[in-house]
């Protein structure tokens, strides 16, 4: 059996899906953040799932989202990129190469459009 390959960024799962969300909320709070760019096209999937969620105006989907992420990203998501992006019909964020780090991974900036 074939099955579907993952891509390894932390020290397990539950590492991995702490990793992924806190990333998920940087990005949303600071609207730009650099890391590698495994971890980037990882948390990318989870912020534009989000900002989806965010932008439909029903108590599931704010408590989705605050299931999610911390108090002040999830407010953020529904407060104020939900109204920014009403119109966009996905493709929220970005992915900018920066070269690569000390350690030979190459660095990216992961931000919202």
């Amino acid at each position: 059996m074939r099955h579907l390959k993952k891509k390894k960024i932390g020290k397990g799962k539950d590492h991995a899906r702490k990793l992924v969300r806190a990333l998920a909320a940087s990005t949303i709070v600071y609207e730009k953040i650099q890391t590698t760019e495994a971890r980037a096209k990882i948390a990318r999937s989870l912020v534009e799932k989000l900002i989806t969620k965010g932008k439909k105006d029903d108590l599931h989907n704010k408590r989705m989202v605050y299931s999610e992420l911390p108090v002040n990203a999830a407010k953020k998501v529904i407060e104020v990129l939900g109204p920014r992006y009403k119109t966009r019909a996905g493709g929220y964020t970005r992915i900018i190469r920066l070269g690569k780090a000390k350690d030979g991974m190459p660095k990216v900036q992961l931000e919202l459009v």
